[in-house]
């Protein structure tokens, strides 16, 4: 199946339909401990500030001269312009007919990324005018939630070119470095999994380590052994092994307590991180660092949204969820509080949405998992930039 590249420069006023948002909710500024989003309440709703596909001018069709004077107007609902096939007119979408996205890495400089496919284990990279290229791909199992379910580039990127990635393979969930040219190869291995549990997420953290959060395999019983790797938040240098100032030097666990893990995000240049989780009970948000444990969710959802990857940075954090198929942003404050209103954006637009990540110049990336459980349009499956809410940044270093 082709994979083509959309220019996220060009503009068309179809592209509006994109660039449109759902509603906000009426938050009280939370004084810590866990909160709870009030979904079930609809009269706290209302309209939010847009996220727009780029910063510049407002889009309009392509090739078309606007007169002086001439205002653009709205395009009516039967004037939009849907995708056709491969090519999608969105303006924010950067790459299309992918399969189901596990992860999206960003290059340096934000002109492209590395993509994780979930159920195929490629690994592709994507770029403004340019065809998409595999780079590598992987023997992956998808069943019980995993796959190719994390990618993260190295803390040398500029220098080494490497990557990372979370896969779970018919004997068990490891951690892979993807070298240029090389084979990809296993450097934490043994990582149990199970019927379930098996999705985990990866992001680099200070200068030469990786944080790794790894299901707990089907087994709640897994998550607090101590001595098993599954259901845990894992810290380790590039080469798989225990990070050297860890809590306890010769474990990678630094934190315990995890069902099935979406993403793990920190803020650039900070020891703080944030973890999805999806648990039997609700979906929740999870804050923690490398000498603190997990403890009381910072937030939890009343439903299951589907919590997926997240990025956090410039002052928000940013949630993708899948089955709710939107965004959900909140600008943490002072130890682990969150002010301000939290804001779920991109509502049913691109439908579900699997991964999020951001590049150097602050936009916003999302991969979508239409074709695992959504309901695909033709250009499906995607990789969409834009300009996360209020000109925030958000990131995933």
């Amino acid at each position: 199946m082709a994979v083509r590249i959309g220019d996220p420069y060009q503009r068309s006023r179809a592209a509006r339909r994109y660039a449109a948002v759902g509603t906000a909710l009426v938050a009280a500024v939370l004084t810590g401990g866990c909160a709870e989003f009030p979904d079930q309440h609809p009269k706290q709703w209302r309209e939010q500030p847009s996220l727009r596909p780029q910063a510049g001018p407002q889009p309009r069709a392509e090739g078309r001269q606007q007169p002086p004077g001439e205002e653009d107007t709205e395009t009516s609902p039967s004037e939009e312009a849907e995708p056709d096939g491969c090519d999608d007119p969105d303006p924010a979408v950067v790459a299309t007919c992918l399969g189901a996205v596990g992860d999206v890495a960003v290059l340096p400089g934000g002109r492209g990324a590395l993509v994780g496919e979930r159920k195929t284990g490629r690994i592709m990279l994507v770029e403004r005018d340019s065809d998409p290229r595999e780079l590598a791909s992987v023997e992956v199992d998808a069943s019980g939630g995993g796959g190719l379910t994390g990618l993260t580039l190295s803390p040398s990127y500029a220098e080494d070119g490497l990557a990372y990635a979370y896969v779970t393979t018919p004997t068990d969930n490891r951690v892979i470095r993807i070298a240029p040219d090389d084979p990809p190869e296993p450097i934490l291995t043994g990582i149990p999994r199970g019927p379930s549990g098996n999705a985990g997420a990866i992001t680099t953290s200070g200068s030469d380590t990786l944080l790794v959060a790894t299901g707990n395999a089907g087994s709640p019983a897994k998550a607090d052994e101590r001595s098993v790797l599954a259901g845990k938040v894992l810290r380790i240098d590039t080469f798989g092994d225990p990070a050297q100032d860890n809590p306890d030097p010769g474990s990678p666990v630094i934190a315990e307590g995890l069902s099935a893990p979406g993403g793990v995000c920190t803020r650039p240049n900070g020891s703080t991180f944030w973890v999805t989780d999806r648990r039997a009970e609700q979906d929740v948000l999870l804050r923690g660092s490398p000498d603190e444990e997990l403890g009381a969710p910072k937030w939890s959802w009343r439903t299951s949204p589907g919590v997926a990857g997240c990025a956090a940075g410039g002052g928000l954090i940013v949630v993708a969820l899948t089955d709710a198929s939107a965004v959900y942003t909140m600008r943490p404050g002072p130890e682990g509080t969150f002010t301000g209103e939290p804001e779920r954006a991109l509502e049913d637009t691109y439908g579900r949405l699997r991964a999020a990540s951001s590049g150097p110049n602050g936009l916003l990336w999302l991969g979508t998992a239409n074709k695992a459980g959504g309901d695909p349009v033709s250009s499906d499956d995607r990789v969409i930039r834009i300009e996360p809410p209020n000109g925030g940044t958000a990131g995933k270093e």
